[in-house]
């Protein structure tokens, strides 16, 4: 897989850390005493904390403001991430390699910023990135625009030739492989149907970074 620079996604990719989003928006509302739809976790994961609860709001007919809703899932996701969030297995030995190499590498996540430091710095692998890049700060979402790996990329003064974008999801890959980067597929559980497809249309795909070392490996 050559390559002079990289953009990662965060969760999904190089964290272990979908499942806190797909129960976020359900286990709240179980908390007020609402059972939600059984497709609301996999709606919510491709939205924006307020995109979240604005949604939650109308379809729910919750009585606490937009700004409350946002407070009381992002305090759940700021002690996971804090505390408890993983890197997936073989994510540091592969950012070692690269970095070693001297590979570029940025993230590029829907997550907020603090959220986003917080999660890297708990899992040490904070040190690998010359930086982080948000949907947020992009004002697009990687479903409707490649902007945040325009973006990335003119950070990393890369080439879409020699850059490849690691993601999990499959809208994201559509939007980066649409936009003209080489991709790798990144296996996720939170993605288990879509996985004939992404294997398909990546460039690369992996079951897990672990992958990425047994050619090697001795005997």
């Amino acid at each position: 897989m050559r390559l002079q620079s990289a953009i990662f996604d965060m969760d999904g990719t190089l964290l272990d850390s979908m499942h806190i989003w797909t129960g976020l928006g359900p286990d709240l509302l179980r908390s007020m005493g609402i059972e939600p739809a059984p497709d609301l976790g996999q709606r919510l994961m491709v939205r924006t904390f307020r995109e979240g609860a604005a949604l939650c709001k109308a379809e729910y007919h919750l009585t606490q403001s937009e700004d409350t809703l946002m407070e009381l899932t992002k305090a759940r996701v700021r002690n996971f991430y804090e505390t408890q969030v993983q890197p997936k297995a073989g994510v540091q030995k592969f950012l070692s390699l690269l970095k070693m190499e001297g590979v570029w590498m940025y993230v590029a996540t829907n997550t907020d910023r603090d959220l986003a430091e917080a999660a890297l710095k708990h899992t040490g692998l904070a040190g690998y990135f010359r930086g982080i890049l948000t949907c947020g700060e992009v004002g697009a979402g990687k479903r409707e625009s490649a902007e945040i790996y325009e973006r990335c990329l003119r950070r990393l003064r890369g080439t879409k030739q020699d850059t490849v974008v690691f993601e999990d999801s499959l809208h994201a890959i559509e939007t980066a492989k649409a936009a003209g980067f080489r991709v790798c597929g990144v296996y996720d559980p939170s993605a288990e149907g879509d996985q004939e497809t992404i294997r398909r249309i990546s460039d690369e795909y992996i079951r897990s970074f672990e992958e990425l070392f047994e050619a090697t490996a001795p005997d």
